[in-house]
């Protein structure tokens, strides 16, 4: 299997998906952890992929979503952004109403 179909699988089978630099439990760079820190205040479940595990989901990521940078956070299968993106969300309340419209499963590693 190619890495954009990986990828896309990786998304169809969560609604709610953090591609990251660590775990949500030991986040490897600030950046990383201050998305981690808005999730959690938000509430909801959410999976993530340490794309530290995965240097072929890594750089295949890069270009699948055209976003060079780590960490990317996914809602139904859609971009939504990097740290400054998800942290100017949860500051004004949009982040909690887009991801309450996801269904998430448990937090878990995609």
């Amino acid at each position: 299997m190619d890495v954009n179909a990986r990828i896309e699988d990786q998304l169809k089978s969560h609604d709610i998906l953090l591609y990251m630099k660590g775990t949500p439990d030991f986040p490897q760079c600030g950046f990383s952890g201050q998305t981690v820190a808005a999730l959690n205040a938000v509430g909801r479940p959410y999976a993530y992929v340490n794309i530290f595990e995965d240097p072929e989901i890594r750089e295949g990521l890069k270009t699948y979503s055209n976003w060079p940078t780590f960490p990317q956070l996914y809602v139904n299968g859609e971009l939504i952004g990097g740290c400054d993106i998800v942290i100017e969300m949860y500051n004004s309340g949009e982040l909690k109403k887009v991801l309450e419209e996801a269904s998430p499963a448990e937090q878990e590693n995609a």
